[in-house]
């Protein structure tokens, strides 16, 4: 672990009240909430780390290539989205007893232009948001603050995908259950990837695709 330093203490915090200001303050700006904390952190970082900015949230310029993009990351995601159709959805909905609600996309079905419009959303907000807040910022900050040991690892995951879970609670308590599920995965997934944003965005970005056509053709 490294020596903490006043302003590397400071920054985190501040950060860290904006974010929840902006979520959970009296305004809400729903669909560019997202976007907004994104922009937050990357200044944040910039004062933090300088230079490293982009670095210090695992979004590193090697790493952006066709094949880890385009090729390996859609075949995780697909692999990730089989796990929820067929394991975590199925398993969970029989722990709670509810199905997980998505009377909020309901206006998706059979809309191509509303699921379009609704793609290009998700990826911004969730495929690049929500992977830079939780995944980029708040997994990467409490490895700097708590370091890399397993316990501290595994806690670190644990603790933001339940974080993650509550922050999807309008899919009711199932929606919140599996989500947490798929959060922590994500996370896992980050750490073992050697802390690669990009892939991670990109499995993130390509899960929510195949869920957007599952809903347009009415499966969901």
């Amino acid at each position: 672990m490294k020596t903490i330093t006043l302003k590397s203490l400071l920054i985190p915090v501040c950060t860290t009240a904006m974010i929840c200001l902006i979520w959970f303050g009296p305004i809400h700006i729903s669909y560019i909430e997202n976007i907004i904390i994104a922009i937050l952190i990357m200044i944040a970082n910039y004062i933090e780390y300088k230079g490293k900015a982009f670095e210090a949230l695992g979004l590193q310029r090697d790493k952006f290539t066709i094949t880890n993009i385009f090729v390996v990351a859609p075949l995780v995601a697909l692999g990730l989205f089989a796990c929820y159709v067929f394991l975590i959805v199925p398993g969970i909905t029989a722990l709670t007893g509810v199905p997980i609600d998505y009377s909020s996309f309901a206006q998706l079905e059979g809309n191509l232009r509303a699921c379009l419009i609704a793609l290009g959303v998700v990826w911004l907000t969730a495929g690049f948001g929500e992977e830079i807040i939780f995944r980029g910022y708040f997994m990467r900050q409490l490895i700097k603050f708590f370091g890399e040991s397993t316990v501290s690892i595994v806690l670190n995951i644990i603790l933001l995908a339940c974080f993650f879970g509550f922050m999807h609670s309008y899919q009711g308590i199932t929606g919140q259950w599996v989500a947490g599920i798929i959060g922590g995965l994500l996370a896992l997934l980050f750490y073992l990837r050697k802390y690669d944003l990009w892939f991670v965005i990109a499995v993130h970005g390509f899960f929510d695709t195949f869920a957007l056509v599952c809903i347009y053709l009415g499966l969901a």
